[in-house]
């Protein structure tokens, strides 16, 4: 499991914890009140507790050493493959449902430009208006003096928090982990020139698994 889901399980496990102590006062104090309230507790944190242990997993995958290809930053639907505005610049945008994996890796091997982060909405992921969402875009500079890739982390309308770990300078690997979105979001990826997107909406992918593109220079 990934690290960035334990302050979540431990709130689990608190409220269970909670949930336990009530429904044992309930017992004891023949509170028929008390008891419903604890069991309520304990299923409800239960459940959230599972499901957040299932959520952040991060499972092993070994690396892709095709250097022509493009490898899928995350795992999930593809969305859309699109001009979506001036120039030969084709987008994919990728739907990361509650129930993928969250963990985003690296498309191609390369040197990270930059990373920024840009302020904006929280429409849910699937949704057009999600292009406008609060996000972080990575540049890489890749291997081969390739023309520069971009890959965005987009939040979603529960997802709220974005973490992209390299900074500018930083060496990747192409499928090395660099971040994570905590909850529902989306991923796209801007192919330049010199590059090819070889997936279509509707397609699964898989973080650091699937092709998504090649290099056609």
């Amino acid at each position: 499991m990934a690290k960035q889901g334990l302050q979540y399980v431990v709130l689990g496990v608190v409220l269970d914890l909670v949930g336990a102590a009530v429904t044992v006062g309930g017992i004891v104090g023949h509170r028929i009140e008390a008891l419903a309230a604890g069991i309520s507790l304990l299923v409800f944190a239960s459940a959230y507790t599972a499901f957040c242990v299932y959520f952040f997993r991060d499972p092993e995958r070994a690396l892709p050493t095709d250097a022509k290809k493009i490898y899928s930053p995350g795992d999930g639907r593809v969305m859309s493959v699109a001009r979506e505005g001036p120039g030969d610049v084709v987008t994919l945008r990728i739907f990361l449902s509650v129930f993928d994996v969250h963990i985003q890796r690296a498309p191609c091997a390369g040197t990270v430009e930059k990373v920024t982060h840009v302020a904006g909405s929280f429409a849910a992921a699937m949704k057009e208006q999600a292009k406008g969402n609060e996000r972080c875009v990575m540049t890489i500079v890749p291997e081969g003096g390739r023309e520069r890739l971009v890959v965005e982390q987009i939040a979603g309308l529960i997802a709220r928090r974005i973490e992209c770990w390299p900074q500018a300078g930083a060496k990747l690997k192409a499928g090395e982990r660099y971040g994570i979105i905590h909850f529902g979001s989306q991923a796209a990826v801007h192919f330049p020139a010199g590059s090819r997107c070889t997936v279509a909406p509707g397609d699964r992918v898989a973080g650091g698994l699937t092709e998504i593109g090649e290099w056609t220079g």
